[in-house]
């Protein structure tokens, strides 16, 4: 069996054979758990998403369309895991409602398209001068605040602020209108989420 082979694949699945269910399992589980990781940059949060995505699979396996592309379903449907799973556990700002919206277009015909976006963001970023990527990430990916980076790594806080508005500059300027909301995928969401795990009660 191969996994080009679309309409018999989804006509095996509808049909209940647990053949064709494990072949995709083979198949496809590795890639959208990596695919899943880079939303949630969390291994736990990625494994039980797309854990998620096949079992429902699996369950409403009898209206699987054989003339859809199992793959793109496969990919928007651990992208809308991962939203809705963002949106029932925090409270989403208007802000946020509206990148999560222009995020959807990214997705809406080939899902795959949206981690390629966000390899790309993740090149530019490993190609930036080395202490402005290394502010930028303890910002955006660890959530530290200007005045805890300054004292971590002894420079000043306007210092610290040029660093990050200059690795925006270079990022912004190297992506079209398109693909911006992804910064706030990858920095948004994950500054707010630590940012709130700071906060929580120990």
């Amino acid at each position: 069996m191969k996994a080009d082979n679309n309409f018999f694949l989804a006509e095996q699945l509808k049909s209940g054979k647990v053949g064709a269910y494990e072949f995709l399992m083979d198949s496809y589980y590795q890639i959208l758990c990596a695919y899943a990781y880079t939303l949630t940059n969390d291994h736990a949060n990625a494994e039980d998403i797309v854990q998620n995505v096949f079992t429902r699979l699996w369950i409403n396996r009898k209206n699987i369309n054989p003339n859809f592309s199992i793959k793109s379903f496969l990919y928007k449907s651990v992208y809308n895991e991962f939203v809705d799973d963002y949106r029932k556990n925090r409270h989403v700002t208007y802000l946020e409602r509206k990148y999560l919206e222009s995020l959807d277009t990214v997705v809406q015909n080939e899902p795959e398209n949206l981690e390629a976006l966000i390899n790309l963001v993740n090149s530019i970023i490993d190609s930036l001068p080395p202490k402005c990527k290394h502010v930028f990430l303890l910002n955006k990916k660890e959530g530290l605040t200007h005045v805890e980076i300054s004292e971590y790594l002894d420079m000043s806080v306007k210092t610290v602020e040029w660093h990050i508005t200059q690795a925006f500059k270079i990022l912004k300027g190297k992506l079209n209108s398109n693909t911006k909301p992804i910064l706030f995928l990858l920095f948004g969401f994950r500054h707010r989420m630590n940012h709130q795990a700071k906060i929580q009660p120990g």
